[in-house]
């Protein structure tokens, strides 16, 4: 197994095709990405009933002399669930313009929601080593999460008509299909990278993209792959185990998707800090120097505190942070 390491980080070396992967790796791990997708996940899995709530209790209002029209979007957007959606296709009743309901849909699907862009925001700037001296404050993140949130309500919805419709087939095979499936991972992108650009480091748009497409095609592969997993798994589960098979379903489902988010993050910072290529061996390339050096930094928690870092053989004075 040591050989293979070493053979793997000498070839990496010299290919950048191969470099990127492992100084993605690296960086996931170093930042404990699994933990911080963790996170995202529990507060994801509570706030996707109360956003449900407003999704049904909007559609009674504006959708309310069509019934049918109504009936299709809702139908689309659970689809959008694979491990929910099909045990509520047929339970889900949109409210006939409930304004009681949808005030406190509203409230709560504001503070879940807020929930998941918080401890996404969080995860954002564990990931960009951003000092606790300068991460943002209480109102601020809010503020932020509150723009993210509108933007994936909008995009949700615009983009779940166009992807059900690709995946179901409505709009005919071929060239018309493939172009709906574009158009909804071009959405998704959009959506993507607006949640970057807002949560983490104010990038160039050319530098959010590999990142915002990577979460865009995983989401529909994932969208796809949670489709077959109901189909095969849990629908026969469920008969045996009931509703914990739908629940552990559904938090599997959340989990793959924010450490896929997560990875799209930190892909956007292995570029932008060009920090590959990474050793597996424990030797320290510069690009490991580099990635101690900013993590070092981000444990400052006052404008006074000073933080230096040096290595045994550099033979130097440490390097002021």
């Amino acid at each position: 197994m040591g050989r293979l390491v070493e053979r793997v980080d000498a070839w990496q070396r010299g290919h950048a095709g191969a470099a990127v992967p492992v100084a993605l790796y690296r960086k996931f791990r170093d930042d404990r990405g699994t933990n911080l997708a963790a996170l995202v996940t529990y507060y994801a899995f509570f706030s996707v009933f109360p956003l449900l709530l407003v999704f049904v209790s909007t559609l009674g209002f504006v959708l309310e002399d069509d019934p049918s029209l109504r009936d299709d979007v809702v139908s689309s957007a659970l689809g959008r669930i694979p491990v929910l959606g099909p045990q509520l296709d047929d339970k889900v009743e949109p409210l006939s313009g409930s304004r009681i309901a949808l005030a406190v849909g509203l409230v709560t699907a504001l503070w879940a929601g807020l929930g998941v862009m918080l401890a996404l925001a969080r995860a954002f700037e564990t990931i960009w080593d951003v000092p606790r001296v300068e991460q943002r404050g209480a109102v601020a993140a809010r503020l932020r999460g509150t723009v993210v949130l509108l933007v994936l309500g909008v995009g949700i919805v615009v983009s779940t008509v166009v992807t059900g419709s690709a995946v179901t087939g409505h709009f005919g095979p071929g060239a018309e299909r493939l172009l709906t499936v574009a158009a909804s991972v071009g959405l998704n992108a959009l959506v993507f990278g607006v949640a970057f650009r807002v949560l983490g480091e104010p990038l160039r748009v050319v530098e959010i993209l590999p990142g915002a497409a990577v979460a865009a095609v995983g989401a529909l592969l994932l969208q796809l792959a949670g489709t077959w997993y109901v189909d095969g798994a849990v629908d026969r589960a469920s008969d045996t185990y009931g509703a914990f098979a739908v629940v552990i379903g559904l938090l599997s489902w959340f989990l793959l998707g924010s450490n896929l988010l997560i990875l799209a993050a930190e892909l956007n910072v292995v570029l932008h800090r060009r920090l590959w290529p990474r050793s597996l061996t424990g030797d320290l390339a510069p690009a490991d120097r580099a990635a101690m050096r900013v993590a070092a930094r981000a444990a400052q928690r006052d404008e006074r505190e000073e933080i230096a870092v040096s290595f045994e053989d550099e033979g130097r004075a440490p390097d002021p942070l």
